[in-house]
């Protein structure tokens, strides 16, 4: 499957931005899904997942503040990101995940991610 973010922005600290992660291939088989962010020279940091009921888990920097949801229909992941800090600017990127387990482990391939950028 092959995964295609967009939504990235640049804006200032405290304001939202939605991203959309779009696959190929039905996303109703896929248990888990989630989002990843990096900044350049670190590896990618779990972010939020998604399992197939809707049951949702967040890292603790995001809680309170990010909304993973999934449109299987629309075969679309997303990410509501609201009072944005400028810690969290990154590239995002979305995966298929092997479960949901918080270990975060990369089923597939990176696509290409979105940049998110966040000034005070």
């Amino acid at each position: 499957v092959q995964l295609v973010e967009s939504g990235g922005d640049s804006i200032q600290s405290g304001g939202s931005v939605r991203l959309s992660c779009a696959a190929s291939s039905d996303t109703n088989d896929m248990i888990c899904m989630g989002w990843f962010r990096q900044i350049p020279g670190k590896q990618h940091e779990g972010v939020a997942t998604i399992d197939n009921k809707g049951h949702t888990a967040y890292a603790p920097s995001v809680s309170g503040r990010f909304a993973i949801s999934r449109d299987n229909a629309k075969r679309t992941l997303y990410l509501q990101m609201r009072n944005l800090k400028p810690e969290d600017t990154a590239m995002y990127y979305c995966a298929p995940l092997y479960s949901c387990d918080n270990e975060f482990r990369n089923s597939g391939s990176w696509g290409r991610g979105t940049q998110v950028t966040i000034s005070l």
